[in-house]
């Protein structure tokens, strides 16, 4: 089986690689370093001893996914590359609608072109919606979306759905993160925003660490039991081996449609924060500010179809998954560069 991993260089592309190739999968690896680093495609090399074509491309360029195509016999492509920063899309909103839909659309009409079928996409909690009740299941509707990053991916699924239903020769699996955290044991690869983080765990551990001075905390005044947001963290190594078990379940034929990857329980910013504090031992300063622009309150989902259908069962609790990425910023403060 060789897989195609579009943005594989990111968080989620490079852990979900060292899974694929430790399984004895073959991958290639399409990035365009935007939000990620080419020293990640090495770091994957070392952890698994294992050699793979990596192309420096933007998979909106037509002829360039083109070109990975003819040169390598492809079996499924999970896609991964995409803008994905919440609040960036509320204020760049085209940007994301322009990459987001045409890597999307280019990656789908270049797999059709190479008799290619399979497909796995990175989606997200925030197709639900905030109308929808918690914790969400995969039978709800499709909500309207609180930000355009959120409406890109829930009209990426309708594409696929679409496309779907007139090719019965294609399957998608819709894979809905909820909220990755976490990094690889080794401490050679994890989360390294371009930045100002715009996710709450990298935040914490830049301040922990001393490379920056305080934690931001958006809205304190939200409908939850201590007034900030309430999410469903999931550890990174668990997300990535949902998409191996989403990649034998396509081989095995399964049918086209969305999964939940949560563990389905919640916790707020300031539970993150406290247990970041006692695992780290450091004190983590934090300073409230105003809501951000296209947060819901709550996001927590109920995980029975993938561990009924995949046979996916998260394996890590919370204060694994922050000591894992604690490793990671300890021996990495400045990400990939350091």
């Amino acid at each position: 089986m060789n897989v195609l991993l579009t943005g594989g260089a990111g968080y989620i592309g490079s852990h979900t690689a060292v899974e694929l190739l430790n399984r004895g999968c073959d991958i290639v690896i399409a990035d365009d370093y935007s939000n990620s680093s080419p020293v990640a495609v090495e770091r994957i090399r070392q952890i698994t001893g294992r050699d793979f074509p990596a192309y420096h491309v933007d998979v909106t360029d037509c002829e360039a996914v083109r070109r990975i195509f003819r040169e390598n016999k492809i079996d499924c492509v999970i896609h991964f590359a995409g803008k994905k920063a919440v609040g960036e899309s509320v204020e760049i909103p085209l940007s994301y609608y322009r990459t987001n839909l045409d890597a999307a659309l280019t990656v789908l009409e270049c797999m059709k072109e190479a008799g290619v079928s399979r497909f796995i996409f990175s989606s997200s909690a925030t197709v639900y919606g905030s109308l929808n009740p918690i914790p969400y299941r995969e039978d709800m509707p499709r909500g309207e979306c609180s930000s355009p990053y959120g409406t890109t991916k829930a009209m990426i699924e309708k594409i696929l759905e679409d496309a779907c239903h007139a090719d019965s020769t294609l399957s998608a699996v819709l894979l809905r993160y909820f909220n990755p955290i976490g990094a690889h044991p080794s401490g050679l690869i994890g989360e390294d925003p371009q930045g100002i983080p715009n996710n709450l765990l990298p935040y914490i551990a830049q301040v922990a660490v001393g490379r920056r001075e305080r934690l931001m905390v958006f809205g304190d005044d939200y409908p939850t039991p201590d007034g900030t947001c309430v999410r469903d963290y999931i550890h990174v190594r668990d997300l990535a081996q949902a998409h191996l078990l989403a990649l034998e379940y396509l081989d095995r034929g399964g049918e086209s449609g969305p999964f939940n990857l949560g563990s389905g329980d919640g916790f707020s910013v300031k539970e993150i924060v406290e247990t970041a504090r006692k695992v780290t031992g450091k004190p983590i300063p934090a300073t409230m500010k105003p809501r951000r622009p296209g947060d819901p309150p709550t996001l927590i989902a109920s995980n029975h179809k993938a561990r009924e259908v995949l046979g996916w069962v998260p394996q890590r609790g919370l204060e694994e998954i922050i000591a894992d990425a604690w490793a990671w910023h300890q021996s990495h403060p400045n990400g990939y560069d350091g």
